[in-house]
């Protein structure tokens, strides 16, 4: 008897204890969760430099680097051989101790350290002779910069360190605010057939022995100096690309003599580089506007890959305000142009490709760069190079100021599919529109990829539209969805250094391009979004901004409060996942439902005697049979007609249906909901409500519908508007439809 009163004193003690704590836990407190909290905690503090609106500050400041560089092509040895002399401007406020070089060629040197971190393993219990051989019996490529010196202005030496990717240039004394360091380098490299060694830039061969040379980091170039990173010296290992400082070139490139070459900047010497003929057709080029000039044609550039000249020509360009350096050069090209109006302003849409990327490029390339120049001209700024040039290099795309290489080749008999011709018309399109971000707008790539690519992929979007409005750009919303509804240990918020992101395309490109869309299109509206890209563009042109002034600026430019956005699209995993509930039918009557009576007992309301119109649920042993319309009421009819003709005229038609829809959100991002309504006359309708119908409660909320027709369906986002990784609450009744999605995923399976 003591051990059984023991054990109910026990069990009423514990229950006592619980019910202390859990009254105690009312009082418990905690953080701002809420998805709608500002974004003070995550981003930087503003200052002089940069500005609470996103624009930069009356103190901003950047540094200047100039060159002046002659290199030389050892064709038959496969080198590039470079004298540079370096002009560092100090506009900072800062005394610098040193300087930081990038010595990009560096990764592919014998003791990079680049294959050593990456995990490998045998992923097959077997080789054939030449994957074996290439895997374990071929020598290492011996790239990397030899250095042969490094020197001041007056010729004595300069002392410097190398580390792996990164050059230091120790000054004898520090660099002071407002004064410049001229110094000198010396130096060559192997170049890498990037067939096999791979690589963004190098060379192509062809089996004649001809080869196609695409040059880029092919110099020693400064590393970025701001009041955000202080040094940009973080090691380059293959991945994550490149930040850079604006400048002027002075470059001589010495080549064979039977060469074709385009770079960055404007060519100097014309009539020593180009014959009398090659000279009239750019002039002609110049003042054409609607079909590509050949300056080099496909005859005649079959005839020149024949020879191999023992001469030499110097090509001579000069480039200013600037952050790179990139150039072409072979025997083999075909060479056209065409100029284009932007607003007033003549800009040369270029072209060089050998004979084996026709007929796909001389269809399509030079056009696709003209289509690409005017669209991001609409979307950001008038460009304001003289030209852009895309060089058909295969299995590249790779970008520099002017000039990129990208790939497309049609089979040998010159057919191609429409996935290749729309992949080429799309690494075009993307690499040129590069010239705009980051190569104008210099945001730092080696940090935050996604404001090069991410930014570059949204624009190059409505670009392709333009090109072809049945365009599959592969970067909409409903594009990412396969990716974010993947395995959460393989994902990254866009917010990460893209040397660890495990899905990199889908990180830095297509989730950030998809949400910038969604901006445009479901959430900000058009006008809203292109005054604030716009501004934010031209706020950055030839500068170097962070997220944060990307961020600030949108929302400084709009009057929209964006920080729920970027907060859960750009720093998180979340995903989209909206749908219906359930929804509820009410009817009007005039005898109290259960529910009101309730509501008036908890509220000490007497409805007795008094003239409402109650909502009842037919759930709630209704019979819908018993329902009323609004004018069955007599009390209501005689408060309408007691109102003024004005009053009168300001009313709309009384609602014969009434509906409350209860939404879901099993995903962790908020957004706009949007739903499609389908009524029994066979019309629809459909209403967005704004991501902030979450505020109060981020798991569901309910909507009244009021309506004079009756409603058959409600479909949630039934374009795939917000990259919504669960269709199948998206429906009511389930089985209305299948969504666009469903339909995806099944083609996918099939």
């Amino acid at each position: 008897m003591k051990k059984t009163f023991f054990i109910m004193f026990s069990f009423l003690l514990a229950l006592g204890t619980m019910a202390q704590e859990n009254d105690k836990s009312k009082y418990q407190g905690h953080t701002d969760q809420n998805k709608f909290k500002q974004m003070k905690d995550l981003l930087p503090t503003p200052n002089e430099q940069r500005t609470a609106s996103g624009a930069p500050g009356h103190q901003y400041t950047q540094q200047k680097v100039d060159y002046v560089m002659d290199i030389r092509l050892d064709e038959k040895n496969s080198q590039i051989h470079g004298d540079e002399k370096i002009t560092y401007h100090n506009n900072s406020k800062d005394y610098l101790e040193y300087l930081w070089l990038q010595l990009d060629q560096n990764v592919r040197a014998a003791n990079s350290k680049t294959p050593d971190i990456n995990s490998d393993s045998f992923n097959a219990a077997f080789n054939g002779p030449q994957s074996f051989t290439k895997s374990n019996l071929e020598k290492p490529f011996e790239g990397g910069f030899n250095i042969e010196y490094v020197k001041n202005a007056d010729g004595s030496p300069l002392s410097y360190l190398i580390n792996q990717t990164m050059m230091r240039i120790n000054l004898a004394k520090p660099l002071a605010p407002g004064e410049t360091f001229d110094f000198q380098i010396k130096w060559w490299y192997n170049i890498n057939d990037y067939f096999n060694d791979g690589g963004r830039s190098g060379y192509e061969p062809f089996p004649d022995g001809n080869k196609c040379y695409t040059i880029a980091q092919f110099f020693p170039r400064l590393c970025v100096y701001n009041n955000v990173e202080g040094w940009q010296n973080m090691q380059f290992w293959g991945r994550s690309e490149f930040a850079l400082e604006f400048g002027d070139y002075d470059v001589k490139i010495t080549v064979p003599s039977d060469h074709i070459m385009e770079a960055t900047g404007e060519l100097q010497n014309e009539k020593e580089v180009l014959t009398a003929k090659q000279r009239k057709r750019w002039e002609e080029a110049r003042k054409t506007y609607d079909n590509p000039v050949f300056i080099v044609t496909q005859e005649e550039a079959i005839e020149n890959e024949k020879g191999r000249a023992t001469d030499t020509k110097t090509w001579h360009y000069k480039a200013n305000n600037v952050r790179d350096f990139a150039f072409a050069t072979s025997r083999k090209y075909i060479w056209d142009a065409m100029a284009v109006n932007i607003n007033g302003h003549n800009v040369m849409a270029v072209s060089l490709y050998p004979k084996e990327g026709n007929p796909l490029w001389e269809e399509h390339s030079t056009r696709v760069v003209a289509n690409t120049l005017e669209e991001y001209s609409k979307l950001t700024f008038d460009y304001p190079y003289s030209k852009a040039v895309s060089v058909n290099a295969d299995r590249q795309g790779m970008e520099y100021p002017m000039i990129c290489f990208n790939f497309g080749r049609p089979s040998a008999d010159g057919t191609y599919s429409e996935r290749l011709k729309h992949g080429m018309i799309g690494v075009i399109t993307h690499e040129v529109g590069h010239n705009f971000f980051p190569m104008i707008v210099n945001s730092d790539e080696r940090q935050w990829t996604w404001m090069d690519e991410g930014l570059n992929s949204f624009v190059e979007t409505l670009a392709e539209l333009d090109y072809d409005p049945n365009f599959d750009t592969g970067n909409l919303p409903k594009d990412i969805v396969r990716y974010m509804s993947g395995d959460q240990k393989f994902l990254s918020p866009i917010m990460s250094q893209g040397d660890y992101v495990h899905q990199f395309g889908p990180n830095a490109y297509t989730k950030p391009a998809a949400g910038l869309y969604m901006l445009r299109h479901t959430i900000m509206g058009e006008e809203l979004f292109d005054y604030a890209f716009r501004t934010y563009a031209q706020r950055w042109m030839f500068k170097h901004p962070t997220p944060a002034d990307f961020f600030r600026t949108m929302e400084d430019a709009s009057a929209m409060d964006l920080d729920w956005f970027w907060r859960g699209w750009f720093y998180t995993t979340d995903v989209t996942d909206i749908g219906i509930k359930e929804v509820k039918q009410y009817y009007l009557t005039d005898q109290p439902t259960e529910a009101a009576k309730k509501f008036a007992e908890q509220r000490n309301f007497n409805l007795e005697g008094r003239q409402l119109v109650y909502y009842a649920e037919a759930g709630d042993n209704f019979d819908p049979k018993n329902a009323k319309k609004a004018s069955d009421f007599p009390f209501l009819n005689e408060y309408i007609n007691g109102l003024s003709p004005e009053e009168k005229a300001e009313l709309k038609e009384a609602p014969s249906y009434f509906y409350q829809v209860t939404f879901e959100k099993p995903g962790g991002l908020v957004m706009p909901i949007i739903a499609e309504i389908s009524y029994a006359d066979g019309t629809k309708e459909r209403k967005t409500f704004p991501a902030q119908i979450w505020r109060y409660d981020e798991n569901e909320i309910n909507k009244v519908f009021k309506t004079d027709k009756e409603i058959t369906s409600i479909v949630v986002d039934p374009d795939l508007e917000t990259a919504d990784v669960d269709t199948t609450n998206n429906a009511w009744p389930q089985e209305t439809q299948q969504t666009d999605f469903e339909k995806f995923k099944n083609e996918m399976k099939n």
